[in-house]
């Protein structure tokens, strides 16, 4: 399984369910739209800055965007990019090997 890492913010509609219930407690809905997946939830933490939410998951591509698209479409959050945890030095290995042996258009 691999690691992703959820950003997100709130809609104008999800923060009026904060002020009706202050006390929610939104690692809960995270957890159960994981599980609903076969995803895990490892961690949830509200943000200050350009994000509001982070949430950490183990699973698969398919299940994050399926979380993405359920929770996005249930109006109270959006801008939920969904980040892949990677090696950067196999990446970087990978770079190395296309570079040795592309040529780039007119050369």
């Amino acid at each position: 399984m691999a690691t992703f890492y959820a950003l997100g913010n709130y809609t104008a509609q999800g923060f009026q369910g904060f002020c009706k219930d202050p006390k929610s407690d939104r690692s809960k809905a995270a957890r159960t739209a994981a599980e609903a997946v076969g995803a895990k939830l490892a961690s949830y933490t509200g943000l200050r800055g350009p994000y509001d939410f982070l949430a950490v998951f183990e699973g698969t591509f398919a299940q994050g965007a399926g979380i993405k698209m359920a929770t996005e479409a249930s109006g109270a959050l959006c801008n939920i990019a969904v980040c892949e945890a990677i090696n950067i030095n196999e990446v970087a290995e990978n770079a190395a090997k296309i570079a040795a042996a592309y040529k780039a258009p007119g050369k």
